[in-house]
């Protein structure tokens, strides 16, 4: 996404911040560091109308999208920062990652007949992977996305995201209508450009499982006697405000497993530029029926780590497993 795409976003965030400037200002007129960010933020605005926004001003190339949309004053890329600013956006990662780690769920979650464990690594310090488990009175809710993108800007929108499930999700709505709303207010709430795939599902006491697939890659069931694929049956959420989501509904006997993934494990390539795919996910899984949640997350590492075979990670990875107890 261009700074072109984003100018109007920026513009306005701007604009608000020279208000809220001003209006602070009035009050305290002689403040050299209020008129310091007023500075910047109308020179901000000044390179917005000559077109010079968002390239770095020592080498001349665009910044990185996401450090624009988290912070518009920003006028250095990543490589031109000073020891200062390095030290001081790494500190701000290291709170943005500790602020991530507590979305994340309990570590061996179980409940209502349920076990679970996941893996979840950024491929940064933090991560547009999405992850939660949560029990109610209704069993064990499930939730696993990917926003798009990378970075601070992909972390911050999955915040956003985990904020609207964690409120929609206990209303004890339609499962189909939770994901409709969900992507109804993140389409409301973002750029055109940016969606996020999901699985959204509640695993409940008898066995019994529902789940909808907003774009996201197929769910896979380990039974007795074969890996079951789920597909995505609705586009992403954000991509329109009025989609419709269906339901998928299933029963899980003693034993078996619900593998949760995103693409970092499936898109991942080798050395040569091969993809791992599901279909070797898939084979790999069949005979891992027997194992517990965090086995069946051991096996799917070590083997994704022999296929890369040291070729560089290229996205973030989520890994979730419920395995009925």
């Amino acid at each position: 996404m261009s700074t072109k795409q984003t100018d109007p976003l920026i513009r306005g965030s701007l604009l608000a911040r020279r208000a809220r400037l001003e209006r602070v200002l009035t009050r305290a007129p002689a403040d050299a560091q209020l008129r310091q960010l007023l500075d910047e933020v109308d020179s901000a605005l000044a390179r917005l109308d000559d077109g010079s926004y968002g390239i770095c001003e020592t080498c001349h190339e665009p910044i990185e999208t996401d450090r624009i949309l988290a912070d518009p004053l920003v006028r250095f890329c990543l490589d031109h920062l000073t020891p200062r600013q390095q030290r001081a956006l790494e500190e701000d990662l290291e709170v943005a990652w500790g602020i991530q780690r507590g979305l994340l769920p309990q570590q061996g979650l179980r409940a209502a007949g349920w076990e679970t464990a996941y893996h979840y690594e950024g491929l940064g310090i933090v991560s547009g992977d999405y992850c939660d488990l949560f029990a109610s009175e209704h069993g064990l809710h499930f939730v696993v996305g990917d926003v798009s993108g990378k970075g601070v800007s992909a972390a911050l929108l999955m915040a956003h995201l985990h904020a609207t499930c964690r409120v929609l999700i206990p209303q004890q709505l339609p499962l189909d209508q939770v994901v409709g709303r969900a992507s109804r207010m993140f389409s409301e709430s973002t750029l055109p450009t940016q969606f996020a795939t999901l699985v959204c599902g509640l695993a409940a006491p008898g066995g019994e499982v529902e789940f909808s697939i907003a774009g996201h890659s197929p769910v896979l069931i380990l039974r007795e006697t074969q890996v079951e694929w789920i597909e995505a049956t609705g586009l992403p959420l954000g991509m329109f405000s009025d989609e419709k989501f269906s339901v998928h509904r299933t029963s899980l006997r003693s034993g078996d497993s619900i593998v949760l993934y995103t693409d970092g494990l499936h898109e991942a390539l080798d050395p040569k530029g091969a993809e791992y795919g599901i279909e070797r996910l898939a084979e790999l899984l069949r005979p891992a029926r027997p194992l517990p949640p965090r086995g069946i997350i051991a096996k799917c590492l070590a083997d994704l780590e022999a296929f890369r075979a040291g070729a560089p990670r290229m996205d973030d990875l989520t890994i979730l497993v419920l395995r009925r107890a």
